[in-house]
């Protein structure tokens, strides 16, 4: 065996790669990784296992399922080209944005050299990134026109709450208040079949990005099922507009909420922002929760919403443990409402 002091504990891991010990078991699961035992029965990554972690890691950077990874692991290199071709594209915007970038420092630079004196917009244009998006509303009832500010909206937040906690109102208010959001209620899942394999007719384009992201998530363990079809319509259409979900993991089985939340994770930071509601442990994992994440709270009593930051001890963060569940507690819950004094 190695010296010891090549082998490395799950948490160090875990803090090298910026990966979860949760990830660690899971990879340990599909068989991508065979940690040593210690004589205790601890676990440890020696050499081989660190540069497989770093492997996967990279590949996972480049969108591929975990499935997808054993698969090229194995010698099947098939959905690799998918992969790259979307990280290009990815590359290309990058450089785009780039050569702007250097193009308007250029033109500044040429216009100082004349003598002219640079307009602080165009200089800020030039140097800075776009300023993230905001947003500033009035809360509905319960909480009577409390002011609520959203500094940054990212390209996933989560809204969360107990019971009866408001929940529902601040998302539909959200949508409401952010221009051209589209508010995703329950009714999504009583779409008829047809319905729906009409609208992926009518939309090749449509079509053909909802079969790859069912043929990901299936990959990750998913389920097919008609609410997972009509929630990707909505997910993976054309539209740069927010979109808000009543309760994303709804008629979702363990396995799809799992997958789908890692599908939610794996979104580059400038897209379309998604609102979700949700009460899973499965979507909301907190150890996993990344920096194009937030996470906001409406307290139980009524106190106004507030953003949690994703840290044992940080403000209001017990409280959104406390509040999700498993789907076996949420398929318990299904249909439960707390009955309470009428909207004024």
């Amino acid at each position: 065996m190695h010296a010891s002091a090549q082998f490395l504990s799950p948490a160090d891991v875990a803090a090298r790669f910026g990966v979860s010990t949760k990830a660690l078991r899971l990879y340990e699961q599909r068989g991508l990784l065979a940690p040593v035992r210690t004589a205790s029965g601890w676990r440890t990554y020696g050499p081989d296992e660190v540069a497989r972690i770093a492997e996967i890691k990279t590949l996972r950077s480049l969108g591929l399922s975990l499935a997808a990874i054993e698969r090229l692991l194995a010698g099947d290199g098939s959905d690799l080209a998918q992969a790259l071709a979307l990280h290009h594209e990815r590359l290309e915007e990058e450089v785009r944005r780039t050569t702007g970038a250097i193009a308007a420092v250029r033109h500044i630079r040429a216009e100082l050299a004349q003598g002219r004196t640079a307009r602080v917009g165009e200089l800020l244009h030039a140097v800075a990134p776009s300023p993230p998006a905001s947003l500033a509303i009035e809360l509905p009832w319960p909480w009577g026109g409390e002011r609520f500010e959203l500094r940054e909206i990212r390209a996933l937040n989560y809204i969360i709450g107990p019971l009866g906690s408001g929940k529902t109102r601040l998302a539909m208010k959200l949508a409401e208040a952010m221009p051209g959001a589209h508010f995703l209620a329950l009714d999504r899942l009583e779409i008829a079949p047809d319905l729906v394999q009409a609208r992926l007719e009518s939309d090749p384009s449509l079509q053909l990005r909802v079969n790859a992201a069912q043929t990901w998530l299936i990959d990750e363990g998913a389920a097919p099922s008609l609410a997972l079809t009509a929630l990707l319509l909505e997910l993976e259409a054309a539209s740069s507009a927010p979109l808000v979900i009543d309760m994303v993991e709804q008629d979702l089985g363990r396995e799809t909420q799992s997958a789908l939340g890692a599908y939610l994770r794996r979104r580059p930071a400038a897209a379309r922002p998604l609102f979700v509601m949700t009460r899973s442990s499965l979507i909301l994992d907190l150890e996993e929760v990344g920096p194009n994440e937030t996470i906001i709270l409406c307290p139980p009593n009524h106190s106004p919403p507030m953003v949690v930051l994703p840290y044992p001890g940080a403000p209001g963060y017990e409280t959104v443990a406390s509040c999700l569940a498993t789907p076996e507690v949420r398929l318990r819950t299904a249909g439960v409402r707390v009955v309470g004094p009428a909207p004024q």
